[in-house]
């Protein structure tokens, strides 16, 4: 059971990574770009001549891995399902060199017995060299398990608007059967996205894309429709996740233009349901 006192001061182990090229073109392909050999646009964020991070690229690094599993935090592991990101990028990434993340759980919400939880943390990634404060990620995991164990009932997240009436533009990014075990190699190993019994104790009839998969796949697509895959235009990008992704569907991304920035949403085409709400993004 969560003792809220002792997550909310859970040690996270501060992480120091060496970022090489090899990894920038690992988590790009893994989110999905590349498939079109002939893209020019997309080149750069594959090819290490010039090579280009993607900014969702922020969500694993200095990543403490799946730490929420280890026994002392108190949380039914297995029925975690991750329920809303943020990232503001204050730089664009490098492509090489050595970073530092620092975590911390930020608030708890006891929604009640049989009701689950909400954990709330922050992670400050900075570039190990400078100091330099590169981006800040947010999350929301929703403890499915962990209702009732007598924590505060708020404040909760408000989220943004949902959008209204026609999008102004919307595009179409497909996924790849096997796209959860390459994304897993950015250091995400949750089993859920590759162990079928896992996947089936978590009420799922097979893996699940990893959460933060989608957000790449949903970032690719407001870099390419609104910032014509220029990173320097990446300010802030919040969403709310609604359902799982199963790998090889389609990622319909649909966009509403609005001053500074845009609302957005995503669904799955092949079942037509909506996988990310309430979504919100700001230019630099």
């Amino acid at each position: 059971m969560i003792v809220a006192e002792k997550l909310l001061a859970y040690p996270i182990p501060e992480i120091r990574q060496s970022l090489r090229w090899q990894d920038v073109a690992l988590y790009n392909l893994s989110i999905g770009l590349g498939q079109d050999p002939m893209d020019l646009r997309q080149l750069p964020f594959t090819y290490e001549p010039g090579l280009v991070a993607m900014p969702s690229m922020a969500v694993v690094l200095g990543y403490p891995g799946f730490w929420i599993k280890a026994p002392d935090t108190g949380v039914d592991w297995v029925r975690v399902v991750h329920g809303e990101q943020s990232l503001t990028l204050h730089r664009p990434l490098p492509v090489s060199g050595e970073v530092i993340g620092t975590s911390r759980v930020t608030g708890l919400v006891d929604r009640g017995a049989g009701k689950g939880a909400l954990i709330y943390s922050e992670r400050v990634i900075r570039d190990a060299a400078s100091g330099e404060k590169l981006a800040t990620v947010a999350m929301t995991t929703f403890a499915r398990g962990d209702g009732g164990f007598g924590g505060p009932s708020g404040p909760v997240k408000p989220p943004h608007p949902e959008a209204e009436g026609m999008p102004d533009l919307v595009l179409d990014l497909p996924t790849r059967p096997e796209q959860a075990a390459y994304y897993r190699l950015n250091g995400d190993h949750n089993p859920l996205h590759i162990d079928p019994e896992v996947a089936t104790k978590a009420g799922f009839p097979r893996p699940i894309l990893h959460g933060l998969c989608t957000f790449g796949v949903v970032c690719h697509a407001l870099m390419k429709g609104l910032c014509d895959y220029d990173t320097t235009r990446f300010g802030t990008m919040d969403l709310r996740f609604s359902s799982p992704v199963y790998p090889g569907e389609t990622i319909r991304t649909e966009i509403w233009h609005r001053p500074g920035g845009a609302a957005f949403r995503a669904r799955v085409v092949e079942r037509d349901v909506v996988v990310v709400s309430n979504g919100a993004f700001r230019f630099a």
